[in-house]
């Protein structure tokens, strides 16, 4: 992917229903240009889709924030098993680097919240975390 392509991205992600002229304004790119760019990044898989987010999403959960999470040893199935378990963890992520699970919670209250990592802190393996709130969502998916 090239800066335009990356520019590209972020406008879509900025609002995926902006129109090509509108795209190819901004970019300074033809109207054709941008639609073929849009359709390669789908070819290669580097846009997988264009997903909604509804007042429900956020009404849902007002209170949102992802987790890292340190896991001792070999534990990391056992604790993503256990994670997976709890309905307030949206999405439950393994990765690499510094940190060995990421976790994305929602929840009503800020209070239910601080009680979610509570629970995830005490799970046997879990052993450093850092947290993070949600504070404004742009765009989701």
């Amino acid at each position: 992917m090239d800066e335009t392509d990356h520019r590209l991205i972020a406008a879509l992600r900025h609002d995926a229903r902006t129109a090509l002229s509108d795209l190819a304004l901004a970019l300074n790119l033809s109207r054709t240009t941008v639609r073929a760019r849009i359709a390669r990044l789908r070819e290669r898989g580097e846009i997988v889709g264009f997903t909604v987010v509804t007042r429900s999403d956020v009404m849902r959960d007002p209170v949102r924030g992802m987790m890292m999470i340190g896991i001792e040893g070999r534990g990391a199935d056992r604790i993503t098993r256990q994670l997976n378990l709890m309905p307030e963890l949206r999405a439950v992520h393994s990765t690499n680097g510094r940190w060995d699970v990421i976790v994305e919670i929602g929840t009503k209250t800020l209070e239910h919240f601080d009680e979610v990592l509570a629970r995830i802190r005490r799970l046997d393996g879990v052993v450093a975390s850092e947290t993070s709130l949600f504070l404004k969502t742009r765009k989701s998916g």
